[in-house]
């Protein structure tokens, strides 16, 4: 209820890594009901595709786009789309990158969806570095080892051939890998450059530094230096996805899972530059909602991305990151307050919207939704905290959001974003899915055309997935 917890805050967030598990998932035969629990994280699914957002205008970083329309699967709620993007940057025009590849090379990392999909994976990204790049590679098993030290990306046979030559044995001392990887990258550092380790692994760490505390706490450290991290994850049985999301959440950087070949070519070539480029860290969301208004509301996924509101202003918490080219798209689902609702002083907060209440309140103005002086048409603020990627303290930008977002007639991104939410109600067997189902899903989609491949894969997928429940 907004009257108890007017305030929504969370860390923003681009990973992508459940979209492309739970396709793996699919594809190996799982059914909606078996797909195991926690597999799925809605707002993953959600940001695993692209969308027309605003882009930044001005001095901004981001541009901000927001629509507000009926929710599909709850006939008694509107859901709000809000949607970040930042500017698409050409490889050729970014800074140059200090990059750590650092390689499992573990004996679970033998099987041919582990090792060998890395392999062809990390060719793909050497074919488009430069000579003002700078790459070096460790590996970790039972111990670790240099395998090249600062040569330059346009050495692209050398690289690739230093890659190809590895083979998978032995256990996997990861935090000694990470310690080496990160002093690597500290000393080929480039000021005002990207300096990244790269960690691609199935997450089986059983030497040294093995739990996601240890783990994450390690990683906190380390990105003291200014050095970024992405994970990859790889091959299946063994895969300890939450081992990999801490790392990433911890270190500034993201994480993707690769399950195909053309998924490495999407993280790493298609958008090479959102995968290696950040523009803003920390990022931090915040929606005020007006209870005037909105009687109630609830953010689509981002669980564990969460922060309590005095953590919005703290700028020592760490939250998501956003590279080049990336958006980030959240969906609420808002019951709007009954029009002959009132509010009783005792209630208000002293927060923005709160604060003109009372002032309403005094002069004896307000009476309800139908009611709402001029003043207080917003239906909520959404405020962004963020850092670019050398500073220490956040900026702050805010963007009151009211009926001139509400259309009853969304866009096709609208359309295609809650359709994904509402699947992704059902893959992560939600408590309260509301009115969703497969069929509406199967139907929503064959109305409404897709614009590239991986909408058209969905589609396909949930076509396998309905296939069996009929």
């Amino acid at each position: 209820m907004v009257m108890e917890e007017p305030l929504s805050t969370f860390a923003a967030d681009v990973d992508t890594a459940s979209y492309s598990n739970l396709r793996r998932l699919i594809r190996e035969g799982y059914t909606l009901d078996s797909i195991p629990e926690g597999a799925v994280r809605i707002e993953e699914l959600v940001n695993y595709f692209s969308y027309n957002h605003k882009g930044p205008t001005g001095k901004e970083p981001f541009g901000i786009t927001t629509q507000i329309s009926r929710c599909p699967w709850n006939e008694e709620a509107e859901l709000l789309m809000i949607g970040l993007r930042t500017q698409d940057i050409d490889y050729s025009q970014a800074p140059p990158s200090n990059l750590v590849f650092l390689l499992d090379v573990s004996g679970s990392m033998g099987d041919f969806d582990k090792l060998p999909l890395l392999q062809e994976s990390f060719g793909l990204l050497a074919e488009n570095l430069t000579s003002r790049d700078r790459v070096s590679i460790v590996t970790y098993a039972a111990d670790t080892q240099t395998v090249l030290d600062g040569v330059r990306g346009s050495e692209t046979q050398k690289i690739v051939k230093a890659v190809n030559s590895l083979s998978a044995d032995g256990g996997t001392y990861g935090s000694k890998g990470i310690e080496t990887a990160y002093a690597l990258a500290e000393a080929h550092f480039i000021p005002g450059g990207n300096n990244r380790v790269i960690l691609a692994t199935d997450g089986d760490l059983n030497i040294g530094m093995t739990t996601e505390e240890e783990l994450g706490d390690l990683i906190t450290e380390k990105k003291e230096s200014g050095v970024f991290l992405s994970v990859l994850g790889f091959g299946t049985g063994n895969i300890k996805d939450n081992k990999m999301e801490t790392l990433a959440d911890q270190g500034n950087g993201n994480y993707a899972y690769i399950d195909s070949l053309q998924e490495a070519k999407k993280v790493l070539v298609e958008e090479m530059c959102a995968t290696l480029l950040t523009i803003c860290k920390d990022v931090k969301f915040q929606v005020e909602f007006n209870p005037a208004v909105i009687e109630s509301y609830r953010l689509l996924g981002y669980e564990n991305r969460t922060m309590r509101r005095e953590d919005f202003h703290d700028d020592t918490k760490d939250a998501g990151e956003i590279g080049a080219g990336h958006s980030v798209t959240a969906l609420y689902e808002i019951v709007l307050k009954d029009s002959s609702g009132s509010i009783s002083e005792e209630e208000i907060e002293d927060l923005k919207y709160s604060k003109e209440y009372r002032q309403e309140l005094d002069n004896g103005k307000f009476d309800g939704v139908r009611d709402l002086p001029a003043s207080m048409k917003e239906w909520m603020t959404l405020s962004i905290r963020y850092k670019r990627p050398a500073e220490k303290h956040s900026s702050i930008l805010e963007y009151p959001i009211g009926y001139e977002s509400y259309t009853s007639k969304p866009d096709e991104d609208f359309v295609f974003a809650a359709v994904v939410a509402e699947f992704g109600l059902l893959a992560s067997h939600s408590r309260y899915p509301e009115g969703a189902s497969m069929y509406h899903v199967d139907k929503t989609l064959r109305s409404i055309e897709l614009t590239d491949k991986y909408r058209e894969e969905f589609r396909e997928l949930v076509e396998v997935i309905y296939s069996t429940m009929r």
